[in-house]
């Protein structure tokens, strides 16, 4: 039986984007089915849609993962759309790992002086779920001298426990020795104190990988210092979006940086991390090279290592000695390609 995968373009430059990536995929021959839908901002605008009733449970039920573009679009000025698209999917399909890998393809995309490929590999699991992007908290006398408003952090053992156990299996799979925990628990007693305690007892489970926790800050920096001195990240929902971004930074920028929302044996949501840059839409400015290493981590997802490695290695050969998009050229130099001249390189390439 083919592989259904849901393709949810978006908005700005995601069409864009999800062309590319889904005429990558249909290159390696695989037994993979693709259905578009066009939810998104134009949708919505059209007729008030987010997600029909029922469309979770068709994805539950008749689908193996989402490939996604981006949402966010100035027309909308609240981005409901965004949040009801994308972040009901990830609670409502309890996609628990964020999946960031941050790891650099050339020497000359590093900002860090003496630190190349070798030293700029890691890969952060961020907890997807939980944390301060629940929603849970209030407003109280809004728009007053008194108002008063509050943001409730949540964190269970369930949901720490199965992070920690995430990261620790996803060192184990991949032959690396270490995995840091980042957390504030200098300062938040209570739920950070949770996640020392269960990344302690999960540690105990895998002696043969070296465990350690880290204040995020103190993380953060010595992650500038010697990124080389860690392997696998794991930590909370918040600290998670601030220390990928900062990933993507060292290894690149946003238009290299994918990523999986994952809940293993389920279907999954996978989407590149650039969002919807409305400003460069429809220019053929796009870097499409975030879709396409989304677009391998999905293939390992859906149990296609080899196809993967394949894709991942097309994109290495790409940003090496390819053509290249306008944000990489400052970095690797050459004349600045378009969208479409750098996937047809792509596509050769495979």
């Amino acid at each position: 039986m083919p592989h259904r995968i849901a393709v949810i373009p978006g908005d700005g430059i995601g069409p864009e984007v999800a062309k590319v990536g889904v005429r990558l995929l249909e290159r390696l021959g695989l037994p993979l089915q693709f259905e578009w839908f066009d939810f998104g901002a134009e949708r919505y605008l059209k007729d008030g849609t987010i997600l029909p009733r029922g469309f979770l449970d068709t994805l539950r039920r008749d689908f193996d993962a989402v490939y996604f573009g981006a949402v966010g679009d100035p027309r909308v000025p609240g981005n409901e759309h965004a949040k009801g698209i994308l972040l009901a999917m990830r609670f409502e399909l309890d996609l628990y790992i964020n999946l960031r890998p941050c790891i650099l393809i050339d020497d000359r995309l590093s900002p860090l002086k003496g630190k190349g490929r070798n030293e700029l590999r890691f890969t952060v699991l961020r907890e997807n779920t939980e944390g301060l992007y629940t929603g849970t908290g209030g407003v109280f006398k809004k728009g007053t001298a008194d108002e008063v408003a509050q943001e409730v952090e949540i964190n269970t053992r369930k949901g720490v426990s199965r992070i920690c156990e995430a990261a620790f299996a996803f060192a184990e799979r991949r032959g690396l020795a270490r995995v840091c925990m980042a957390d504030k628990a200098n300062v938040l007693l209570h739920g950070h104190g949770l996640w020392r305690r269960a990344f302690a007892d999960t540690a105990q489970r895998h002696p043969a990988i070296q465990a350690k926790a880290m204040y995020v800050d103190a993380l953060a920096m010595d992650l500038i210092r010697q990124p080389e001195a860690y392997d696998v990240i794991v930590t909370n929902n918040l600290f998670g979006d601030i220390l990928t971004d900062l990933g993507a930074a060292l290894t690149g920028g946003l238009g290299l940086a994918a990523s999986g929302n994952i809940n293993p044996g389920r279907v999954s949501l996978f989407e590149p991390v650039h969002g919807s840059a409305p400003d460069i839409a429809g220019q053929g400015k796009a870097n499409p090279i975030a879709m396409a290493l989304t677009g391998a981590l999905m293939l390992e997802h859906l149990g296609y290592p080899q196809e993967a490695n394949r894709l991942t290695a097309a994109v290495e050969a790409q940003v090496r000695d390819g053509a290249h998009t306008p944000d990489l050229v400052p970095l690797l130099g050459g004349t600045a390609a378009t969208t479409d001249q750098v996937a047809d390189e792509l596509y050769k390439r495979l």
